[in-house]
């Protein structure tokens, strides 16, 4: 028997117009369901364990971490038995129909270690699942819970609820990728201490303007906010962006950026030795202005374009005025200085090319804007028959 077609629903959003409490309900059964699961699955477990989240399994709270078995409708099948309607699974996206039959369901999440999602309530809403052990190539390797009324993806960060303790005693908040790096974080903190650094991660999105204003708005992010993605294409991206949300309310507070090795990341770390405090010391003490990490990204990916850019003078200086731009980004002169310092390091170019660079940035503004402006204000001959009459 092959897969079953999965129908597109006919709104992005479900749930709309069931009974709220219900769908909070189905959620918080799944997550008990699915946390009975991982007491019988040997090679979850084993993952978990091996990925220095073995506490996990043993401690139940306040993660709940669980594994959604294999099978087409495990979940289902057995909401349906505690009295849940096919409405309410597939409003509360645990559940989806097939395209040959609408009145079958299947379960969004199958063979994987899931993640519950809560809402700031501290409500299960929805899952992040991570393929488990055995997936072959191809299966995705994370993937979200649908938007449904109760759950919209882009205005929750993971780890929130769980962490409100630390976070209300202006712990630094850190944002990170996945799951696995916020849980990586939380271990790397014992109990007794009085401060360190909190991970959040988006919920399997890039991070939007609404995470953003939840970051900013955190007690600790006061001190400052770090980011610490992966050292790979898609973290520099995911800390560009970053740095293009969080730096929109100008304030006093730092943006770092933490460093890992190349394909290296927060739950990586974690199973080294002395693993946990390595993962402090490279959030807190190690960690370096996100603007100069951005500066270093963007050279980067000019030079996978072309390898022999900073080979000549002129490649030089076309990498200048591509990295120019980001001075205007600082908040301070001395931010300003020490980013021109950098781009004059990486690449190579004299202190004269920036500066010249950055005059030409500035002539172009004005030049853009000059229309822009005029554009906007009423015609002077207009302005003075209005004066008159």
């Amino acid at each position: 028997m092959g897969a079953p077609r999965i129908s597109q629903p006919l709104y992005p959003v479900r749930g709309i117009g069931l009974e709220p409490a219900r769908l909070l309900a189905a959620v918080d059964a799944a997550v008990t369901y699915y946390r009975t699961q991982l007491e019988y699955a040997d090679g979850p477990r084993a993952y978990l364990a091996g990925r220095g989240l073995g506490v996990l399994v043993q401690r139940e709270w306040p993660w709940r971490v669980g594994y959604a078995p294999p099978g087409w409708n495990a979940l289902t099948r057995h909401l349906r038995a505690a009295g849940f309607t096919t409405g309410e699974l597939v409003g509360a996206g645990l559940s989806t129909r097939t395209r040959d039959d609408p009145d079958h369901l299947i379960d969004v999440f199958r063979d994987r270690i899931v993640f519950p999602v809560r809402d700031p309530v501290g409500h299960a809403v929805a899952f992040l699942g991570r393929a488990g052990p055995g997936a072959g190539d191809g299966v995705p390797k994370y993937i979200n819970s649908p938007g449904t009324s109760i759950y919209d993806k882009g205005r929750l960060l993971f780890g929130v609820a769980e962490q409100r303790d630390r976070l209300n005693d202006r712990w630094t908040p850190v944002l990170v990728e996945g799951p696995a790096d916020v849980l990586a974080v939380w271990l790397s903190y014992s109990r007794s201490r009085r401060t360190g650094a909190v991970a959040l991660a988006p919920c399997g999105t890039m991070l939007t303007h609404d995470q953003a204003a939840i970051l900013r708005e955190l007690p600790g992010a006061a001190y400052g906010i770090v980011a610490a993605f992966d050292a790979d294409p898609a973290g520099h991206v995911a800390l560009d962006r970053a740095w293009q949300l969080l730096r929109q309310q100008r304030s006093p507070r730092p943006l770092l950026a933490a460093e890992f090795n190349a394909g290296a990341d927060p739950a990586d770390l974690l199973r080294r030795t002395n693993g946990r405090a390595q993962l402090r010391a490279a959030l807190q003490r190690r960690a370096r202005p996100m603007l100069d990490a951005v500066v270093t990204h963007r050279l980067a990916r000019l030079i996978e374009r072309h390898p022999r850019l900073l080979e000549d003078i002129d490649g030089r200086c076309a990498a200048v005025r591509v990295l120019v731009p980001l001075l205007f980004q600082t908040t301070s002169p001395d931010d300003a200085i020490r980013v021109a310092q950098r781009i004059v390091a990486i690449t190579g170019a004299g202190v004269d090319t920036v500066a010249i660079a950055a005059i030409a940035h500035l002539d172009a503004v004005y030049d853009l804007r000059q229309p822009i402006e005029a554009a906007g204000k009423p015609d002077t001959a207009e302005k003075r028959g209005r004066t008159v009459a």
